[in-house]
């Protein structure tokens, strides 16, 4: 296993290499939901949500649906619909323990991401699950973020990674199906083919049904 020999702990040592703080990226952290951002949240169709244990252990999930499912309740609150998924609930349980956040949304066809992160809940409110239905289906849970920082974060990640231009994306030949991986990383007894017909009607009768 590599073991590094020449580790960073501090601040200083980092500025030591790149000194000085670009005075507008400190000042662009807003505490609440503006109009910039809560328009890009609305036209956002894919975030990542981040949240960690009591015992430092970091989750960050995929979260996707038509644009607009995260739902601007006001200037200081986001709600968050939780679909059918893999019934870890790691988030959930993160935030049982520790209550933090922090979220990613990704619009096609821009550079940027809008980065918010506060504290979150998990709710049952009847009213608000019922404003987040997809094809008729309620979701079972919400989660509530209470932001306390917003802020828009430059394009330079997504311009490195051509990730808006499939014609330079990667060849996905020879990439392990879904099944296959999870056949092997489960040690699972059940035949590939099995573990191959679940995952693939998974994808096709569970994006909204249990």
């Amino acid at each position: 296993m590599f073991e590094p020999s020449d580790i960073v702990t501090s601040e200083a040592e980092v500025r030591a290499v790149i000194p000085g703080t670009f005075e507008r990226q400190v000042r662009k952290v807003i505490d609440h939901i503006d109009e910039h951002v809560r328009i890009w949240i609305e036209r956002s169709p894919f975030m990542t949500m981040a949240t960690y244990s009591s015992s430092g252990t970091v989750d960050v999930s995929p979260k996707g649906d038509p644009a607009g499912f995260v739902k601007v309740i006001d200037e200081k609150t986001l709600a968050i619909p939780d679909r059918p998924g893999n019934h870890r609930f790691d988030s959930f349980l993160n935030i049982f323990e520790t209550g933090r956040i922090g979220l990613m949304f990704l619009v096609p066809n821009r550079l940027e991401v809008v980065r918010v992160s506060g504290t979150a809940q998990v709710v049952r409110d009847v009213d608000l699950r019922e404003q987040m239905a997809v094809e008729g289906k309620v979701p079972d849970f919400a989660i509530v973020v209470r932001v306390e920082e917003a802020f828009y974060h430059c394009g330079k990640a997504v311009i490195r990674s051509s990730l808006w231009e499939p014609e330079k994306a990667v060849s996905v030949d020879g990439l392990p199906t879904y099944g296959r991986a999870l056949k092997a990383h489960g040690a699972l007894d059940t035949p590939l083919e099995e573990v191959e017909r679940l995952t693939e009607d998974n994808l096709k009768y569970r994006l909204y049904d249990e």
